[in-house]
Parts: structure tokens; C-alpha cells; sequence
């Protein structure tokens, strides 16, 4: 069930009425009609322009940014490196990516290192699609077996690799490991003829799925358990300027949240199909509920301290931690629940 504006209907007018009672009609109707104006700009860089970001769309087409005072301004950066770096340079004023990326900054020793304000996802977004049809798939299947992965350092390839090894696979002996494709066309790749498998964010997964050319197999996000898989982040001088922006933008996530929580994946597709002009709605639906059965959406952009320790026992694991960032300065809870 959609939020609507309920049109009013207004009667014939009588003549007794006041000329005092028609000019404060006349004012109120003149407020209703005013477009927001004095919307603060907020430029917002996001690693993927995915459906499993499902409550961020739903902000937008539901107006809860303009709500706000808010006008955003949405980029993909397609990597989360690119989008830390989009949100460094100024180009950005905020990202939405994985919080291994502020670690990793933080750790390089930048003095204006990047702060995560709010988190949107629980699980890993991605999944493991095969070439062939497997009924029976298990995570030793991809032995020996090509597999189009991510990024090294990436928060996709790292939780792949998490729960490779939690199956007792060696990610760099026992698979072929494909990670020289860029991230926005490891899809085409295995379209394409490459892989055996292929590890895939949604609309991808599912629209291979659709084109006969692969089969979803497993989910990432199941096997991985919750991990903090993408949040907000900015950097401490833009928090430290901005806190009343931050805050609205907070406000406006936490809405799209409570949306997705209360109604049908249907009902959410319909109000972001927008988003996905070129998917249709009832993949659309499809996603969303293969999300919600997984528990991937957050309800809430509380970033706790226990996700924030697991995401670095994963980076730390996948050897990719030079050294352990401490919480109280790489995540801030004060936007949240507000």
C-alpha cells in the first residue's frame, strides 16, 4: 500500500461565506501546491546500483529526502575503492559501500579519514551462479572449477572467500579464481563464455537466470552469517561540519527501512521500479523477496560494535589487515533511531 496525497474536493462555495474565510481557504490551498523549496544538496557516490539497496530507492521515490530537506544527488562508483576515493577528492559528500574501504583508509593514515554513519545491509548481496543447472549444489563443487570472483580487497571477494574456507577450500589452491574483470562486467563475462561459475550482485544473478544463460546455485549472505556489508560513510571534516544534514539523511534511510519491513515485495517493487527501468517489475518483486528471505535488510542504520569487529576478523583472515581500526573513531551511532 502506497503513500498517496488524497486529492481534496472542494464544494460549491456559498455566498454567505466571509471574504475573510475564502482568502484563508485560498492561502491554505496556495501552501499545499508550493513545490519544497531551499533543499540542501547532497551528492551521494554508490559502490552498486543494486536492488539489494532497496530502502535507499524507496527514500527517493517516496520523497523522504525532499521530506528532510534534502535534494540528492546519486552517482555509482562501481567499486568501493572508487567510491572512497570519490568522497576523499570532493567529488562526493558521502558513500555508500563496504566499511572495509574506511578501514583501509584510516589505516593508510589519512588525516581526513572516512566515518561510517549508518548502515543499510545485514548480508552479503551476492550470489554463486553455475553455468549448468545443480538441484544438489554444494560449496565443494567449485574445486578445481573457474569462478568469476571480485576485487582483492573488496567486500565481496573477501565474504566469498570467508565462507570458501568455512567449507575447508582454499580460495587461491583449490579454485581458479577469475579477478581481472571489472566489477560492472563480470556478468558479461560469463554471459560471455568465461567461467565455470560466477559470483553475482542482483539484478545480475537473476537476469542471467532469466536469459537461460545460468542458474542461482547458493547464496553468499546465508552461508556468511550477518555481516555489515554496506554502510554510509563521509569524511570526519564533512560529519563534523554537517551533522544536521547527516541527520535528516539518517532520518530519510531509516524511513525507506520501515517501509521495506512493513509491506509486500511487491508493493516495494512497485515503488522503486523506476530505479530499474530496464528490469522488469516482477524480477523486480522476485529480488526483493529472495532479499527479505535472507534477512538482508537492516531496520535500523545502527553499526554496532559486534559487526564491526566480524568485518575485520574477515579482512584480517583474508589478509588484508595491516593493523585493527578501533570502533568509537570509524563508526559514529549518533544519527541513528533519532
Amino acid at each position: 500500500m502506497m503513500d498517496k496525497k488524497k486529492g481534496r474536493s472542494f464544494g460549491r462555495m456559498a455566498a454567505v461565506i466571509s471574504v475573510g474565510a475564502v482568502l484563508l481557504a485560498a492561502a491554505g490551498l496556495a501552501g499545499c501546491a508550493s513545490p519544497k523549496t531551499n533543499l540542501k544538496t547532497l551528492r551521494l557516490n554508490e559502490v552498486a546500483h543494486s536492488i539489494f539497496y532497496a530502502p535507499q530507492y524507496v527514500a527517493m521515490e517516496l520523497g523522504y529526502f525532499e521530506d528532510e530537506g534534502i535534494n540528492l544527488e546519486v552517482q555509482t562508483g562501481f567499486g568501493a575503492d572508487k567510491s572512497a576515493t570519490a568522497v576523499i577528492s570532493g567529488d562526493a559528500d558521502i558513500a555508500l559501500m563496504g566499511p572495509e574501504a574506511t578501514i583501509y583508509q584510516y589505516n593508510e593514515g589519512n588525516e581526513n579519514y572516512l566515518i561510517n554513519f549508518a548502515q543499510l545491509t545485514q548480508r552479503a548481496g551476492n550470489f554463486v551462479v553455475s553455468r549448468t543447472k545443480e538441484d544438489d549444489f554444494q560449496w565443494e563443487d567449485l574445486k578445481g572449477k573457474e569462478v568469476i570472483g571480485g576485487r582483492p580487497g573488496g567486500m565481496p571477494e573477501m565474504v566469498f572467500e570467508y565462507v570458501l574456507k568455512k567449507h575447508n577450500i582454499d580460495p587461491h589452491k583449490d579454485v581458479n579464481l577469475v579477478q581481472n574483470i571489472d566489477f560492472a562486467n563480470t556478468s558479461g563475462a560469463f554471459v560471455g563464455g568465461t567461467g565455470d561459475y560466477t559470483v553475482e550482485f542482483e539484478p545480475s544473478a537473476t537476469m542471467i537466470e532469466e536469459e537461460g544463460a545460468g542458474y542461482v546455485v547458493a547464496s553468499v549472505g546465508t552461508e556468511s552469517g550477518y555481516v555489515p556489508y554496506t554502510a554510509y560513510s563521509t569524511t570526519k571534516e564533512f560529519l563534523a561540519k554537517n551533522k544536521e544534514l547527516l541527520q535528516s539523511f539518517t532520518k530519510a534511510i531509516e524511513k525507506g527501512q520501515k517501509y521495506v519491513e512493513e509491506h509486500t515485495a511487491a508493493e516495494v517493487a512497485e515503488v522503486i521500479a523506476p530505479q530499474f527501468k530496464e528490469t522488469d517489475e516482477k524480477t523486480i518483486e522476485k529480488i526483493i523477496a529472495r532479499y527479505a528471505e535472507q534477512d538482508s535488510y537492516k531496520t535500523d542504520t545502527l553499526f554496532e560494535e559486534d559487526s564491526f569487529t566480524l568485518i575485520q576478523d574477515i579482512l584480517e583472515e583474508a589478509g588484508e589487515l595491516s593493523e585493527r581500526a578501533p570502533y568509537e573513531e570509524l563508526v559514529t551511532t549518533e544519527f541513528s533511531g533519532k
